[in-house]
């Protein structure tokens, strides 16, 4: 029996394929049988109290030459027989937040919704990972400048980034005695408005920013390094990283056990750890990537395993 498997996501048109987890998503769905809909930019409402969305039915292929044909949107219902896969990128304004709140509505209703929504707006990716102290490198988060210049001042080389960012987005290396570090923490801040994170700046960021992938709270037995490139200390693939495919090490099984049944129990079907050294620096809940990465260098269906456990779910 097929499914009705809804995605809620950036505009389609504008991405990138050959490194889209989402697009890997749909793909699978596809190939499996069920029905695709896409959500129109700002299609997810409410009416009576029901939740509802503008879908318009979608075919998916892999061609970079053309990659989706839409159908004739309508409005429908979000209920029973319905997967929705919440695959919008940050940032968590009131926007996304609110969306959220609609889906909630819909898992109500009876949909399966991949991350859970209270998940989603529960766990800021920046502060989710110090939820798992003993896992990560020492940090501080706070408006106040000079609590964020003496903790660059304690360890000598910090890593300062706002609570919001993605990609590697407006994250800075500062060390002790940096001459501007006053208006790196200005600008994070906004004056003492906002709140920035410094962690300790961790050598091992040369070998790269490992991406861990948990599924149902089960790591994926690869991760993706993402390796910085020329005088660039982010690996972000964003920023220029090279990826680099690797099995999981004794430490990285550590960290996701640590943090595996914690997002199992709060419905976080589908996230991706980020890992330097032997550090948990993020947990990334909202749309996390590097399927078709690993897909490619190792072989495997990482969207196959994702819907092996969805359908579990719905008890196909």
């Amino acid at each position: 029996m097929s499914l009705d498997v809804v995605v809620v996501m950036d505009p389609i048109e504008s991405i990138g394929i050959a490194k889209d987890s989402t697009f890997a998503m749909l793909l699978e769905a596809q190939r499996r049988g069920h029905a695709l809909h896409y959500v129109l930019p700002g299609g997810l409402g409410m009416i009576q109290g029901t939740a509802q969305a503008r879908l318009a039915p979608l075919t998916v292929r892999d061609d970079p030459a053309g990659w989706f044909e839409m159908g004739q949107p309508s409005q429908r219902a979000l209920g029973a027989g319905d997967v929705v896969l919440m695959r919008k990128d940050p940032p968590v304004d009131a926007d996304y937040i609110h969306d959220t709140l609609i889906l909630g509505a819909a898992q109500r209703q009876g949909a399966q919704v991949v991350n859970d929504p209270r998940g989603l707006r529960d766990m800021n990716e920046k502060l989710a990972a110090l939820e798992f102290p003993q896992c990560c490198p020492p940090t501080v988060v706070s408006r106040d400048a000079a609590t964020l210049k003496a903790f660059v001042a304690e360890h000598g080389d910090a890593v300062l980034k706002p609570l919001d960012g993605m990609g590697g987005r407006s994250i800075f290396r500062a060390r002790a005695g940096e001459a501007n570090l006053n208006v790196i923490l200005e600008t994070l801040t906004g004056g003492g408005r906002h709140l920035a994170m410094a962690q300790r700046y961790l050598p091992e960021i040369v070998d790269g920013d490992k991406r861990i992938l948990l599924i149902d709270g089960e790591p994926v037995d690869y991760c993706l390094a993402r390796i910085p490139q020329g005088d660039e200390f982010r690996g972000n693939l964003a920023a220029g990283g090279r990826g680099e495919g690797r099995p999981l090490s004794e430490s990285d099984r550590w960290i996701a056990a640590q943090v595996g049944p914690e997002m199992k129990r709060r419905g976080m079907r589908f996230v991706g750890l980020d890992v330097i050294g032997d550090r948990l620096t993020e947990v990334n809940v909202t749309s996390p990537t590097c399927i078709r990465e690993l897909d490619k260098q190792f072989g495997l269906n990482i969207a196959g395993m994702l819907f092996d456990a969805i359908e579990k779910r719905d008890g196909r």
